[in-house]
């Protein structure tokens, strides 16, 4: 059983504000390090549960946070951003895990609420439906089959996560206090739960289904500064913060109009 992490930072146990995951920050080193004890636990989880390969993607910033030399020697690491599939290398998966993720942008109280990009994007949606980078990741794996079985980071997250997909398992490891500021489990704590979590959604992989939407899916992004939108074939200009491309039988196809 093939079990495929993608593994952000924002939500990772132990990280309280930007100094731990900005390259040039005071703590992105420590974040570095927790970043890779929280995937440990969940490569433990996994194991522990039944898996028989399990895949990291490094899907922080340029996605080269996670520490290789440290990282369970049991999973196998993807790193970089060359590629172009939101997810590389996870056809055959039984089940994604969204690990380390924060609220949507504009969240009260979210820890490093965002939306792919806080310097950029302000509201994006589906089809209508606000959303963050949990339920658009969670349908582009749906577009393969794959069900989002668990999640991880803060209690606003994981309230979002609840709210868009029901059946994922999600593991609260701080309580967001502000943008800059947490309330944290201990380690040994954060990493239990982890491990715990990881294992009961693996127990229950087979009837936790993918989160389903309509298609033709249109996904619409409202930039944070006026004149930003791309001016491309394939994009709808709605006014001048907002854009908007549309997947005719996938929402990925959409997700690259617009990111890539």
């Amino acid at each position: 059983m093939k079990i495929y992490i993608l593994a952000d930072m924002e939500g990772v146990s132990g990280i309280s504000g930007s100094s731990f995951v900005l390259a040039d920050g005071a703590n992105y080193q420590l974040g570095r390090k927790l970043l890779t004890q929280d995937i440990n636990a969940c490569v433990k989880g996994c194991f522990k549960a039944g898996a028989t390969e399990v895949i990291v993607c490094d899907a922080h910033c340029t996605g080269s946070n996670i520490l290789w030399e440290e990282l369970d020697p049991r999973a196998e690491l993807i790193q970089g951003n060359g590629y172009r599939a939101r997810f590389p290398e996870i056809a055959g998966s039984a089940g994604l895990i969204l690990l380390g993720y924060h609220a949507m942008a504009g969240t009260f109280e979210g820890l490093l609420e965002h939306s792919y990009s806080s310097r950029e994007i302000q509201n994006i949606w589906i089809n209508g439906k606000k959303v963050g980078e949990f339920g658009i990741d969670a349908l582009i794996a749906a577009d393969k089959g794959i069900p989002t079985i668990m999640t991880s980071g803060d209690d606003k997250l994981c309230e979002e996560a609840a709210l868009f997909h029901p059946e994922v398992i999600t593991c609260q490891v701080k309580k967001g206090l502000g943008c800059q500021a947490a309330r944290m489990l201990s380690a040994i704590k954060a990493h239990e739960l982890i491990e715990k979590k990881t294992v009961e959604a693996i127990k229950k992989i087979k009837t936790i289904k993918p989160p389903k939407t309509k298609f033709p899916v249109t996904l619409r992004v409202e930039k944070i500064e006026r004149g930003t939108v791309p001016n491309r074939d394939s994009v709808k200009l709605v006014d001048g913060r907002t854009y908007e491309a549309v997947g005719r039988a996938s929402v990925e196809d959409a997700f690259k109009k617009l990111f890539c």
